[in-house]
């Protein structure tokens, strides 16, 4: 079977990799901004369908996996720094603070017979950082293409009191442990291949 990862990230494809199957990864055409007062587990939702619907039209014999991330703080999206000065504005305001994340996944089966979609919900409790930690980590690991300017799998990790949600995957981008339920249901049983 045809399988299409609907992403650029190099970090979703490394994800993908860890579940043994063979996919190639597709660019997929999407307007990434937001609707007014779009809540952040609905853009996800809907750029995840979105993303693997643009490629699911091109590729009407593969399956196709959409996902999308959005991290909020008391409901305000928090997006890819891009630059040391807001990675580090953005740590600033997370220090002590909940941050949410909201990993969203779509599939579309072959012929787009099927659909499936989950949303799923990651927390990240951030110790109280002070500006010499938040500009150390800035230096040594650079997370300026992820939201929420860390990276959990990494140095990160170093910032967090504790983590609360089921699937720590979904925190790097892409919830596996529900991908790999949602692949069975349509078909693709990850442990029999």
């Amino acid at each position: 079977m045809d399988i299409i990862l609907a992403s650029t990230s190099p970090y979703r494809r490394r994800l993908l990799e860890r579940l043994r199957l063979p996919f190639r990864c597709v660019p997929p055409i999407t307007d990434e901004t937001p609707l007014p007062h779009e809540a952040p587990a609905a853009l996800a939702a809907r750029l995840a369908h979105a993303k693997a619907e643009s490629i699911a039209m091109l590729h009407p014999t593969a399956l196709v996996i959409g996902s999308d991330q959005v991290a909020s703080i008391d409901g305000s999206i928090i997006g890819k720094p891009g630059n040391f000065e807001a990675a580090s504005t953005q740590l600033r305001s997370s220090s002590g603070q909940e941050m949410l994340f909201y990993t969203a996944i779509a599939l579309i089966s072959p012929n787009r017979s099927q659909q499936r979609s989950h949303v799923e919900q990651f927390s990240v409790h951030f110790r109280t950082l002070s500006d010499r930690q938040i500009t150390n980590y800035l230096c040594r690991e650079q997370p300026y293409d992820c939201a929420g300017s860390f990276k959990a799998e990494g140095l990160g990790i170093a910032l967090f009191e504790r983590l609360t949600g089921d699937d720590p995957t979904s925190l790097e981008g892409l919830p596996l442990i529900k991908l790999t339920a949602l692949l069975g249901e349509l078909g693709v049983e990850i442990l029999h291949s």
